[in-house]
């Protein structure tokens, strides 16, 4: 079993910029979950497991700021999805890797850095994303500062799928089959109530 340690060559991105339209548009990262906002679950994960944290917002940034982190905005204009939150990332990192993370996915592996670090950590890859077992999960990626020119080409030429950018560059998957619950997400009202439930069964919650 991979132990969660600290990985000081990385920083970490939550991802919290997107517009929500199944939730009324309601800024999802601030919804609340067990008393805190949902993106201070993956936040306090992330944080416990990176040399660095920071947050991808496109609004509210004052109540994401509460939060105690920097918050920073996409430099591609309209709600580019979550390759522009990730583009803004490589520029504010000063780590030589960032972990991207989905803000409304509060249940992440403790050991997630430490098993995305070691499939990368050769500097061979441009990016290192997380498998389920079944399919890729992108928005679960590590990217090396080295991908950020070809990434910002790519959103300039109207990219958007992550998975159109991933067939350019060269990547590695890790398996995180045994942790399938980190890909859980809130998109609905159902899924938070759903959420609430897991947490309140969950020792590790609040840690």
């Amino acid at each position: 079993m991979h132990s969660g340690k600290t990985i000081s060559e990385v920083s970490g991105l939550l991802l919290a910029g997107g517009q929500a339209r199944r939730m009324g548009g309601a800024d999802k990262g601030l919804l609340m979950l067990g008393g805190r906002p949902l993106v201070a679950w993956g936040l306090q994960r992330l944080a416990a497991q990176v040399g660095e944290v920071m947050i991808s917002a496109n609004r509210n940034h004052t109540h994401y700021e509460k939060l105690g982190v920097p918050v920073i905005s996409d430099s591609v204009s309209g709600y580019a999805g979550p390759l522009a939150g990730m583009v803004a990332g490589l520029g504010k990192a000063s780590r030589g890797w960032v972990l991207n993370a989905p803000c409304d996915s509060p249940l992440l592996a403790k050991d997630y850095a430490a098993r995305m670090y070691a499939a990368g950590e050769s500097g061979e890859f441009d990016a290192v994303v997380a498998h389920d077992g079944k399919r890729l999960q992108p928005v679960f990626m590590m990217l090396n500062r080295q991908s950020q020119p070809s990434l910002e080409g790519f959103l300039a030429g109207g990219g958007r799928k992550i998975d159109l950018w991933l067939g350019d560059v060269s990547h590695a998957k890790v398996d995180f089959s045994d942790h399938e619950e980190m890909f859980l997400n809130v998109n609905t009202p159902e899924d938070l109530e759903e959420m609430e439930s897991r947490i309140a069964g969950d020792p590790d919650s609040p840690e």
